[in-house]
């Protein structure tokens, strides 16, 4: 006998709110087994503006630019 058809036959013999239990964690596993979130987005638009912000910041060289 194939593990459906035990399940089947174990599931037939309950009461109805024990059976409908049953179908509720087959659907809650049926959700945990969804595919996965996206893959990220593409972000190599942005990679042009890789080298002009480092990650530092100095204010006194950003205060004494020439036209300011």
């Amino acid at each position: 006998m194939t593990i459906a058809k035990t399940i089947f036959a174990e599931v037939r013999e309950l009461p109805e709110d024990q059976a409908r239990a049953v179908l509720h964690f087959v659907c809650f596993l049926r959700s945990r087994r969804a595919p996965a979130r996206s893959a990220p987005p593409d972000m190599s638009a942005f990679d042009q503006f890789g080298a002009v912000y480092e990650g530092n910041f100095n204010r006194d060289q950003m205060a004494m630019r020439p036209g300011l």
